[in-house]
């Protein structure tokens, strides 16, 4: 797996933040709108924001309702009342046949914050975009892509595929039918129960994974990569930093554990059929699971558990190497 892809956002993310740089500067106004649409059959919602916190959650009545709330502040052309009013009056809101189109021209808000709570059909596409702001989106059948320079992204209960990268903040998924893709420059990832297969890469932070129902590919410059109820194919990568791997490879798993600088855990049950190939270039490896050693060296380690089965190999450059029981 390539763990150091490109993980820019688009720039019109960039210069929005640029523009948020004076927002607190001036009288603060605010206000609020409401808009609700009524559709039919699957909708797709597309989002654009500037700056203010998103939360869409699926529905069962059939309609889209919008709700906003607005401040405006600084100082430029036009005061702020007047750019809220004029937000207010003639909100970033359309509709065009099954598509719900929010935030048009983003890059012209601003010193405008809108802080967003929608509600949508439970059947909803889902490609929201966010310069500054925390994004939580649940309850839709997806598929759901988004993204961030800043703020926390949440999705919880997608049906289908999931896509999601930021440039600073944390990723939480949850109980996800389908594959899940993330792309961080710093913050924590967690995943959470997930049908189909794991992909993350991060360039800092903590990556966690549980509950996984395909394979994972997971990696990070600097920071720790935690796994636990693996089964499938197992990547994961760590320039510097713990990796710790908890499952049980299937017959025909590959699993591959490595870090330069950071211990490597891996904890399997005692009743598990692998074959293990395991090197420190300078640390131990310890074992407290029955193995039958094929070939022994000071810092390495080829053994097999049980029958044999799916293939582990584990390798770290400076650390230490544990293998250790699960139940």
């Amino acid at each position: 797996m390539s763990r150091h892809r490109n993980l820019g956002l688009p720039l019109v993310l960039l210069s929005a933040v640029a523009l948020l740089a004076g927002c607190q500067n001036g009288p603060l106004v605010s206000g609020a709108f409401d808009r609700n649409f009524s559709v039919t059959g699957p909708i797709r919602l597309e989002l654009a924001n500037a700056s203010g916190d998103v939360d869409i959650t699926g529905s069962a009545d059939g309609k889209v309702h919008v709700h906003g709330d607005v401040r405006a502040s600084g100082f430029g052309s036009g005061s702020s009342q007047q750019r809220l009013d004029e937000t207010v009056s003639n909100p970033p809101v359309e509709q065009r046949g099954d598509t719900i189109r929010i935030g048009k021209e983003m890059s012209r808000m601003h010193n405008v914050s809108i802080a967003y709570t929608i509600q949508v059909p439970h059947d909803t596409e889902v490609s929201a975009t966010v310069a500054s702001g925390a994004q939580t989106i649940r309850g839709v059948r997806g598929p759901v892509k988004v993204q961030a320079a800043s703020g926390s992204i949440r999705v919880e209960k997608i049906e289908r595929d999931v896509q999601l990268s930021t440039a600073s903040g944390s990723i939480s998924a949850t109980d996800i039918g389908s594959e899940v893709r993330v792309k961080s420059a710093t913050g924590s990832v967690t995943v959470t129960n997930t049908r189909g297969d794991v992909i993350v890469d991060a360039l800092s932070g903590t990556i966690h994974v549980s509950r996984p129902g395909g394979r994972i590919e997971a990696g990070t410059a600097s920071g720790e990569v935690e796994i636990e109820g693996a089964a499938s194919d197992v990547k994961a990568h760590a320039a510097s930093g713990r990796v710790s791997v908890q499952g049980n490879p299937g017959a025909d798993s590959y699993w591959e554990l490595k870090t330069m600088s950071g211990t490597v855990q891996l904890g399997v049950p005692a009743s598990a059929n692998l074959h293990l190939s395991a090197e420190a270039v300078s640390g131990e490896i310890r074992t407290d699971v029955p193995i039958v050693v094929e070939e022994q060296g000071k810092h390495s380690l080829r053994a097999h558990m049980g029958s044999g089965g799916g293939r582990v190999d584990v390798h770290t450059v400076s650390g230490e190497i544990r293998v250790t029981g699960t139940r």
